[in-house]
């Protein structure tokens, strides 16, 4: 049995849960950094609360995904847009002995279940029409398809997403061989 096609966000449902977030407040800052890093480097929800502040190059706005699924390290790239909120959430982020990228108010590490208990609970607020399925995984999901229809590269998404085997990257092939098969038949 082929695995199933999974569901990413179109790019007005990305900027509704995107704007959604109040940066007014520590949390809201917090929140949209880390749902704009799922959705724009592809990150696992485990690899946001993991992410320590020294694996992020704020001048080179780079990252380095230490130990990722399969205990690889991967590097990857943020936009410069994001380059500036980060900097604003570097500012105003709690301090942290252990040196969380995304620490509680507390300074411990940021629950994954909390992040996806966040992700789904303003894919709501955003008006998101299915956001009971929306989960973390699903900007994870939403960050590869758009990879995929930028580059055309299925080898920069396996990368990007830290893939040891390119079979399980081919599913996003799917999508985008949908779009065209809609596209062509005038759908």
């Amino acid at each position: 049995m082929g695995r199933s096609i999974p569901k990413v966000l179109d790019d007005s449902e990305a900027d509704a849960l995107v704007e959604v977030f109040n940066t007014r407040y520590d949390s809201g800052l917090k929140n949209r950094c880390m749902v704009r890093l799922m959705l724009e480097c592809g990150l696992r929800v485990s690899e946001v609360a993991d992410l320590k502040r020294d694996d992020v190059d704020m001048m080179a706005c780079q990252l380095v995904v230490r130990e990722g699924k399969g205990g690889k390290d991967r590097q990857l790239w943020f936009p410069e847009g994001l380059q500036d909120l980060l900097g604003e959430w570097l500012a105003r982020r709690p301090a942290t002995e252990a040196g969380w990228m995304f620490p509680t108010r507390s300074g411990s590490r940021t629950n994954p279940r909390s992040i996806r208990r966040t992700v789904k609970t303003y894919a709501e607020k955003a008006g998101i029409s299915w956001a009971d399925d929306v989960s973390p995984h699903t900007l994870r999901h939403t960050f590869a398809t758009r990879l995929l229809r930028r580059t055309g590269n299925i080898r920069l998404v396996q990368k990007a997403l830290g893939h040891s085997d390119l079979s399980t990257t081919m599913i996003y092939t799917h999508i985008v061989d949908e779009e065209l098969e809609s596209a062509m038949k005038g759908g």
